[in-house]
């Protein structure tokens, strides 16, 4: 049933984080620990209250760094290359879902909040080079984050992405808002099923859900 809803699809956009790799690996968790530590770093907090911070700036501003530049005029340079900085061991090679990629009609293309040569590390992990067309990072947004709709327009813009002719695969919902406003195709990925307008597809398997679209 699915693959008539990306029969018109030109252009297929990935996520990163917990997207292109199951949160099992729970990679991002090494991530967390080193986004909390420069809180404390950066503000001069202990470890409860960057933790809270950490929280509040993600839910408040879709980023823990969009909230440290807005409210504490934090230099982003720094900020991605000391959070990025983390092992890779826990990532695996999947040749299923390489396959699955590289067999989609058109452009593919990775989006995520994280910096690219991060994105580019762990596509490498994943056993996924030479897929992508481009991967963009939060830098190439102007260092606005997903879910500001002000994010994609510019890597869109940069991109060409023909909106109307795309597709999103993202494990936020929230991610998800923006895309669909501008026509995409929207598929959630990640274990819980979250009913939303703007939600046209979910799948907790993303190496199936692509299997069956051609």
């Amino acid at each position: 049933m699915a693959k008539e809803f990306f029969a018109h699809v030109e252009t297929w956009v990935f996520d990163l984080d917990n997207t292109l790799y199951p949160p099992e690996m729970r990679l991002f968790d090494q991530i967390e620990v080193r986004m909390t530590q420069f809180v404390m770093d950066a503000l001069g907090v202990d470890r409860a209250e960057a933790d809270r911070l950490r929280l509040d700036y993600w839910r408040r501003h879709g980023t823990t760094l969009a909230g440290l530049m807005r409210e504490h005029d934090v230099d982003p340079g720094p900020y991605l290359t000391d959070v990025h900085d983390i092992s890779f061991d826990v990532l695996e090679a999947d040749v299923e879902l390489a396959a699955h990629i590289r067999a989609l009609p058109g452009r593919k293309i990775v989006y995520t909040n994280g910096s690219a040569p991060y994105a580019q590390r762990v596509v490498e992990a994943r056993g996924l080079e030479g897929l992508f067309d481009a991967i963009y990072g939060v830098e190439h947004a102007g260092f606005h984050p997903k879910p500001d709709r002000a994010a994609f327009d510019r890597v869109f813009a940069t991109d060409g992405v023909v909106t109307a002719r795309a597709a999103m695969f993202e494990d936020d919902v929230r991610n998800l808002a923006a895309p669909h406003a501008m026509g995409m195709r929207t598929v959630l990925v990640g274990p819980e099923v979250v009913e939303a307008d703007h939600v046209h597809h979910h799948t907790d398997d993303l190496s199936g859900f692509l299997s069956r679209l051609v």
